[in-house]
């Protein structure tokens, strides 16, 4: 009876153990899931190249043995299950904003998404995206603690990984050469079909930011750009200036009222016959990261070099050199490493229940405090106010309850389950806002009587909203859509300002029917506070044509 019920227990025992399977049979495992579960937005775009049967196949069997050799480079021993469990979880977290928002995910993206801050992150989380993440991703990394490794001695271990890797290299080679000019055809008619590959386009695309330094450039201390320029004359030999620059976020052109879009999304500015429209700017990026360094570096984006620009000091640090007050005024996620060396203030985090909630605030907080900032400071003053504007998904969010005009919205961040139009108006909702905030600066400013004062607005990029099934902004420069690249730029001068500065508003209303860029922000800055130095292009300043009597700047 004892050996009966021993018999039993064992055989219990032997039941409930866990299995053993080796490492690579688990990266094999894992790796054939990244392709059959995870990777939907590629396999939807080579069934819309109506791509044959034999290449789908050859592309799966190369994706699945690529991955497998990528792996058993890095995962080794005891790190396997940890490496396979976070790659399963971050894999179903890209797969939910490739398949809702069309993301890409480039180097560019990669460092935007290191780069976001809480509000945001907070925004884009959802139930459907916790589901997601819990059925793709943390349920198959909790079944890797259901398996026993097995262990092998180190040189046997070695020997095998290496077969692995010859045998997985092999495969990958012998699956993608028949096929080789079909897989050339494909990517020539979707460049973005590469980084739908998951989860090789995020992990190379974060290898590759990584490696481009410029992340360690930005840490070291900047180079200074314009080490001879000077002010002539300075503000003690004439009326003091301030210029406010606005810069926009996530504001598209072709709905931008002004600029002859269908609705009027600019009733405000529209109004005003003192204002400068520019109806054809082309951003320096598609995402902030990007177009916030570039628009106030010398390199723009006709010499853009990222590590550079990183590294470099930008106009802000050149004005602020030169005795000129400059302050970085923030309802967004920072500067990008812009505003480094001068004065900076956090809006966001304002206390004012009125207009914050939630580490958000409303745009106008902006405004609050600002009159009393301009008569504090003595001299010349640039002053950039940095918007939350139009930043996505949650577009519904930033404006007022109260100011909603067109309807019906979308009123979630999954931009996918809502149609078009409903996209549409939460998003033109909110440039109705921003229209109205540039209104109630252009006031405040227009009631200053000490300053000649300018004001000009720009949007650092622009934004999709469904068209070709991409949402947001962030694709990659070289095939970014013109909805993510074109941008609404206004500008207004007080009286004073355009006569003590000579400039001929009319001749500037000439040079804003030509197409102009983020590049020229960087010399129209020293042109509108006298500053002389190589490194200013008068062909690049916005305003050098047009002074009635313009001098070598």
């Amino acid at each position: 009876m004892n050996a009966i019920a021993i018999d039993e227990g064992a055989r219990s025992t032997r039941r409930w153990s866990r299995p053993a399977l080796s490492s690579e049979t688990m990266i094999l495992l894992a790796c054939a899931w990244f392709v059959l579960a995870c990777n939907g937005p590629f396999w939807a775009a080579v069934q819309r190249a109506q791509a044959s049967t034999a290449l789908a196949v050859s592309l799966g069997v190369a994706m699945f043995a690529l991955h497998a050799f990528l792996i058993g480079l890095c995962a080794w021993g005891r790190a396997v299950r940890p490496l396979l469990a976070v790659l399963l979880v971050t894999t179903a977290f890209a797969t939910w904003y490739m398949d809702r928002f069309a993301v890409v995910f480039d180097a560019d993206m990669m460092r935007s998404i290191v780069q976001t801050d809480p509000a945001e992150t907070r925004e884009l989380l959802s139930p459907s995206l916790i589901l997601h993440v819990l059925l793709q991703g943390a349920l198959p990394a909790a079944a890797l603690w259901l398996v026993t490794p097995r262990q092998l001695p180190w040189r046997r271990q070695l020997k095998r990984r290496l077969l692995f890797l010859v045998a997985t290299l092999a495969l990958a080679v012998g699956a993608l050469l028949p096929v080789s000019q079909g897989v050339f055809g494909l990517m020539r008619g979707d460049p973005l079909l590469r980084y739908r590959i998951t989860p090789g386009n995020f992990v190379v695309s974060g290898a590759r930011a990584l490696a481009q330094g410029d992340a360690k450039a930005a840490l070291g201390p900047k180079r200074p750009i314009a080490t001879d320029a000077i002010q002539v004359p300075t503000a003690a030999t004439r009326r003091p200036r301030l210029l406010v620059l606005v810069v926009g976020e996530t504001v598209r052109g072709d709905h931008w009222g002004l600029n002859g879009y269908a609705r009027q999304t600019t009733p405000a500015l529209a109004a005003r016959a003192d204002l400068v429209n520019f109806p054809d700017v082309s951003a320096c990026g598609t995402s902030t990261a990007v177009s916030l360094p570039c628009m106030f570096s010398p390199r723009g984006r006709a010499h853009y070099d990222r590590a550079a620009i990183a590294g470099e000091a930008s106009v802000l640090d050149v004005l602020a050199n030169l005795g000129i007050s400059v302050l970085w005024r923030d309802n967004q996620a920072g500067c990008k490493g812009v505003c480094d060396g001068v004065e900076t203030q956090a809006m966001s985090s304002a206390d004012d229940p009125a207009l914050c909630h939630d580490g958000r605030c409303l745009d106008e907080i902006l405004l609050r405090g600002l009159a009393e900032r301009i008569q504090a400071a003595p001299g010349d003053q640039l002053i950039v106010l940095h918007m939350l504007g139009n930043h996505g998904p949650n577009y519904f969010e930033r404006y007022p309850a109260a100011d909603e005009h067109f309807t019906p919205t979308c009123r979630t961040a999954e931009l996918s389950r809502c149609g078009r139009e409903e996209i549409a108006n939460a998003y033109d909702n909110a440039l109705l806002y921003t229209d109205a905030v540039l209104d109630q600066l252009i006031e405040l400013l227009a009631a200053e009587r000490e300053r000649d004062i300018a004001m000009l607005y720009v949007s650092d990029h622009g934004e999709s909203l469904g068209e070709y099934g991409l949402y947001l902004h962030g694709a990659p420069y070289r095939v970014a859509p013109r909805a993510q690249l074109h941008v609404p730029m206004v500008l207004w001068m007080s009286p004073a300002f355009s006569a003590n500065s000579r400039i001929d508003t009319a001749c500037v209303r000439e040079v804003a029917r030509e197409p102009v860029s983020h590049d020229h922000l960087f010399s129209t800055l020293l042109g509108v506070f006298d500053v002389k130095t190589s490194a200013y292009d008068p062909e690049r300043d916005l305003f050098a044509a047009c002074r009635d009597s313009p001098e070598a700047v």
